[in-house]
């Protein structure tokens, strides 16, 4: 608040027959406008920062991961595979419906990355069987499939002797943390001579972190996913990317006959160690044998046995799943020339989302037109949508939502703007 002082203009006023001049002071008080509050910066996602993200298939050996990976890399959509590492396309009825309006030049959905991992056994962390080298290869993933076994079959044996799903997901999730464990325990001892005996003061809020996050691991002896951390942490974390910070979905894997007939003595099992151990995890059966059927059958012939057997494929629920759990999401470009689906980052605005298409969308990015999808199927047109008024302009602070069709306004350079139609 600020106090100011103002003179008025003088009046002349009578006293006795004198002429006197009288000024009058008066104070006012401004109100100074409030401060802007400074915008609160949203917690930071654990994990890395990208869209060409990838998921390992993490379990024991002999537990039906070559199957599932083979299941995937004939499934692939026209993208190039590499050994141990398969691209598929992410099934989306959006994406479909697009496809089948404009029939356009040429279709380009999302994709996940998918890598196989071999087999780990008890002992891992510490390099029995060849752990230390496949754990290397689940430290290059950002998320997990976790298949369990429970399927029975004497012709496939089991590693620990008989088939125990609890067990084994004991034994992975352990194996996982002890890794961790040892990682953070040689981290905090080399930080704490460069960094305390050695002066390094900038990086102290760092070997307090990794202290915390220690602790948790070794002495909570608890998954790093499942801990409350703060901003900083978090960028402490994601320089690490540990084991335990990558988010699971558990495949349990059963025979054709119990996946049609939806019962094994195992799942309600499964689902309670999941609950106790990894609450609000994701978990989905799957036949392993019978997904391997369907693709040598063919889509049609495929299509058609499914129908016999009442029941349906779990190939496109964990591929999306998969794809969720990466923190990343698609907008739509569509019409006549071509319908694609860019991946961006989860909570990525407009610029950014423009940048996909090309970094000279997001360097003279202007605005963005969008479309909600459902919007789009219900009007029918493009037309429809703006004549109900639900054709938005929106700014360079939108955040883009999944599957939100979007137009980009940029600037071209040399004081040309154009509405740019992405292709």
């Amino acid at each position: 608040m600020l106090l100011r002082h103002f003179a008025i203009a003088p009046t002349v006023v009578t006293v006795e027959g004198r002429l006197f001049l009288r000024y009058f002071s008066v104070s006012l008080r401004l109100e100074m406008p409030p401060k802007k509050k400074e915008e609160e910066k949203p917690t930071p996602l654990m994990g890395r920062f990208g869209t060409s993200l990838k998921c390992g298939i993490v379990g024991l050996p002999n537990v039906g991961k070559s199957t599932f990976f083979n299941v995937l890399t004939k499934s692939a959509a026209a993208a190039e595979n590499f050994p141990f590492c398969t691209i598929v396309a992410v099934p989306d009825v959006r994406w479909d419906f697009l496809c089948d309006y404009h029939k356009p030049a040429s279709k380009v959905p999302a994709f996940l990355h998918v890598t196989d991992i071999a087999g780990l056994v008890q002992g891992a962390h510490e390099g029995q069987g060849l752990g230390n080298a496949f754990l290397s290869h689940i430290w290059a993933c950002d998320a997990i499939f976790h298949m369990i076994r429970a399927f029975e079959g004497e012709d496939v044996t089991h590693v620990e002797g008989d088939v125990n799903p609890i067990r084994d997901l004991g034994i992975i999730s352990e194996e996982l943390r002890k890794k961790d464990e040892e990682y953070l325990k040689d981290k905090v001892n080399s930080m704490d001579k460069t960094v305390v005996r050695g002066g390094d003061k900038k990086r102290l809020g760092e070997l307090e972190s990794l202290k915390k996050i220690y602790h948790w691991v070794s002495e909570e002896k608890k998954h790093v996913r499942f801990g409350t951390w703060a901003a900083n942490e978090i960028e402490v974390l994601n320089k690490h990317l540990l084991l335990t910070s990558k988010p699971v979905i558990y495949l349990v894997n059963l025979s054709e006959k119990d996946y049609i007939r939806k019962k094994n003595k195992w799942l309600a099992k499964i689902k309670e160690w999941v609950d106790n151990n990894d609450s609000g995890a994701v978990i989905i059966p799957l036949s392993g044998a019978l997904e391997y059927k369907l693709i040598e059958l063919g889509p049609e012939e495929g299509e058609k046995y499914l129908k016999e057997l009442g029941t349906q494929s779990a190939l496109a629920k964990i591929i999306t799943t998969g794809f969720k759990a990466l923190q990343l999401q698609y907008f739509f470009t569509a019409g006549k020339d071509e319908v694609k689906a860019w991946t961006i980052l989860k909570g990525s605005k407009a610029p950014q989302a423009a940048g996909k298409i090309h970094t000279d969308f997001e360097k003279g990015f202007i605005m963005a037109e969008v479309m909600k999808f459902d919007d789009f199927k219900e009007l029918g047109s493009e037309s429809a949508v703006k004549a109900a008024g639900k054709y938005k302009q929106e700014g360079k602070n939108y955040v883009v939502n999944d599957g939100d069709i979007i137009f980009f306004k940029f600037n071209a350079g040399a004081g040309l703007t154009e509405k740019k139609k992405a292709k």
